[in-house]
């Protein structure tokens, strides 16, 4: 992947040096010599937020300039408000909405969606933005060319728009064609783990011409369940076969998960107590150690069912960054807490202050998040 390292010289092992950066149309300014506990925990954490246009006084201006917000995730519509046109309204629109955001911020700044393609798609094309289909018609076609062609046009989409990580590709396998969430939506390539590492291999690749970062999920795997862990508690004990690490093993081995986004499934298999969010077996054990995956890990939204009602949110943030979870996804959207980046950055320094997240693990999140936002273009 053709990057500009906006971070050159910043050495990952210590990385206190200040660093000039420039994004197109920003400040020029410098990051801090020194960065704080706060800033490292702000970079560690991705929402949503309200706004299809910023004015000033919004609560995401607020995180970005004094929280140092390493990332956002845009919807087009608010779940709770019942409406579209959260975030997305047109080519225009969208692309002022990313330019505003990248100039507030001091860093360069992770800019989400989920844009798998078919059902799953946040830029959709009664708003300007060009068609797509999905993951599943792509696999049953099983033509390598067009999977590179479609995944190429969604890349391109996204970086004409200022949006630079795809939540994207779904590499969980097609198991269970009823599962309420994968199956029933098209989002997965095959239930052959062959084709699904075939067609997310050219994927990656056509985003990594556009300079588009992408996100293998869900680990370790969700195609499998019968149930939707939006909704509640998700248990694949039962079902979960071996061979849906295979993707995540064969995409790791070729250097093409740069980041990988874990499932709030609970398999007992793996943790008798935690779902894989907030299981350190599951994802330094698991991921880290078998695997040998090195890149930035992102939880799913730790506002959805399967952990909102079973866990407190102060649980849930702790537990998942044991487990060794890099990036807090924090959707915003399921439910909405405008001070949710605050809250957040107050509660995980106040756990590493009482010892119980040790400062050596904020610290391993931010050289990963470093090093990713150095390949920025």
């Amino acid at each position: 992947m053709k990057r500009r390292n906006f971070l050159k010289g910043l050495a990952v092992s210590a990385a206190y040096a200040a660093v000039p950066w420039c994004l197109p149309g920003c400040f020029r300014r410098t990051a801090p010599l020194r960065w704080s506990l706060d800033q490292k925990i702000g970079q560690m954490l991705l929402v949503g937020f309200r706004g299809s246009e910023l004015h000033g006084p919004e609560p995401i201006v607020r995180d970005l300039v004094r929280y140092g917000l390493g990332g956002v995730v845009l919807f087009d519509y608010d779940v709770l408000l019942k409406s579209y046109g959260r975030n997305l309204v047109s080519p225009k629109q969208l692309s002022a909405l990313t330019a505003r955001l990248r100039n507030l911020s001091r860093l360069p700044l992770l800019i989400a969606v989920d844009q798998e393609g078919g059902r799953v798609a946040r830029l959709k094309e009664d708003r300007g933005f060009p068609p797509t289909v999905s993951a599943q018609r792509l696999g049953e076609a099983d033509d390598l060319a067009l999977t590179r062609r479609r995944a190429g046009g969604i890349a391109a989409a996204l970086r004409d728009n200022g949006i630079n990580l795809n939540f994207a590709p779904v590499v969980d396998l097609n198991s269970n064609p009823d599962n309420p969430v994968i199956g029933r939506l098209e989002r997965s390539f095959s239930k052959d783990p062959q084709v699904v590492v075939s067609h997310a291999r050219e994927f990656v690749r056509a985003h990594d011409l556009h300079d588009v970062f992408t996100c293998l999920k869900h680990f370790p795997g969700h195609g499998s369940s019968a149930a939707d862990s939006h909704q509640g508690f998700v248990d694949v004990t039962g079902t979960w076969r071996e061979e849906e690490l295979e993707p995540y093993r064969a995409l790791i081995s070729q250097g093409l998960a740069r980041l990988v986004m874990t499932a709030h499934i609970f398999n007992r298999r793996l943790d008798p107590v935690y779902p894989a969010t907030l299981s350190q077996a599951t994802i330094t054990g698991l991921l880290r150690d078998a695997l040998g995956f090195d890149g930035v890990v992102v939880s799913d939204d730790l506002q959805m069912g399967a952990i909102r009602q079973n866990f407190s949110f102060e649980t849930a943030v702790e537990k998942s960054i044991q487990a060794g979870v890099d990036i807090l996804l924090l959707a915003n959207n399921l439910e909405y807490d405008p001070d949710v980046v605050p809250r957040t950055v107050a509660l995980v320094a106040e756990l590493v202050d009482r010892g119980v997240v040790a400062g050596e693990r904020i610290d391993a999140s931010w050289r990963r998040i470093m090093r990713l936002k150095g390949g920025i273009a």
